[in-house]
């Protein structure tokens, strides 16, 4: 944990630092990407090394809270499943008014700001305040995971689109199942994990085949990445069998079964590269 980190509104009045301006400060809504340092934009990395305070989310990884600077007071404003540290209302006026004191502010969240992250909750609240306010983009747990684990969101002749779908909601699950059955698209499920066996259940009943290939792919991006490859109807199973835990997310389609094949097709290279520097 960063030693300047606070969880608490009342601490995080009196993390405000010496430095002040008459003229209200910045507020940057930066993506931290899917936790990959080395996948953080350089603007993102800049922002991240002059803002003056950082709020940051659950997501943004261990080894992106190493780069904060030691002197920045870094405050965590995630949010699990049925515990907010900081209400979402609340949390866009303490934008506002670090921003009315003249700070500098880097509000940081895991993927991109604009993708399943209420950025444009956030944005919305400080513009209508006069804050100037800037989004800066970051590489989305879609292209990031899926990337990573050697699965493409499309694949010629196999899935000519993606569609992203949040598996959360504030208290049930409303999509229309039978659109996503039928689109003949790679779908992916962020924040789906916990309601695995409601997306299994409501695809198969929407029409889509039990046999259409999954995959859960958990910590996507890091050092501690996990793919478990299954099948829309044996969903719920794989995530009890492999105690899959967020973060990760759950893809669909037929591009899944191109993991197995292009990770064979790694370890031939692989052999192939060894054989060749034993000769």
């Amino acid at each position: 944990m960063h030693k300047n980190q606070t969880s608490t509104r009342a601490q995080i009045h009196t993390l405000t630092p010496a430095k002040s301006r008459r003229a209200p400060g910045k507020v940057w809504l930066v993506g931290a990407g899917p936790g990959d340092a080395d996948l953080l934009t350089v603007k993102a990395l800049r922002l991240i090394q002059t803002a003056d305070i950082i709020f940051f989310d659950q997501l943004v990884s261990g080894e992106i809270r190493a780069l904060f600077p030691e002197g920045t007071p870094a405050v965590y404003v995630g949010k699990v499943k049925n515990h907010h540290s900081v209400a979402q209302e609340d949390l866009n006026q303490m934008l506002v008014d670090h921003a009315l004191t003249g700070l500098n502010v880097c509000r940081i969240k895991g993927g991109d700001p604009f993708v399943f992250g209420r950025g444009g909750e956030e944005l919305l609240t400080l513009r209508q305040a006069g804050i100037d306010a800037e989004v800066v983009p970051g590489i989305t747990a879609a292209s990031g995971c899926s990337s990573s684990a050697d699965i493409p969101l499309t694949h010629r002749g196999i899935a000519q689109g993606c569609t992203l779908v949040t598996g959360h909601g504030e208290t049930t699950l409303n999509l229309d199942w039978k659109a996503l059955a039928a689109l003949d698209h790679t779908l992916v499920f962020y924040m789906g994990v916990s309601r695995a066996g409601l997306i299994s259940t409501q695809l198969t009943a929407a029409g889509l085949a039990g046999n259409t290939p999954a995959a859960l792919i958990e910590n996507g991006c890091r050092s501690n990445q996990r793919v478990v490859t299954t099948t829309v109807a044996e969903l719920e199973q794989a995530v009890s069998e492999h105690q899959v835990k967020s973060p990760a997310i759950i893809m669909v389609g037929h591009v899944v079964d191109l993991h197995s094949q292009l990770n064979a097709q790694s370890l031939v290279n692989s052999d192939a590269l060894v054989n060749s520097l034993s000769a």
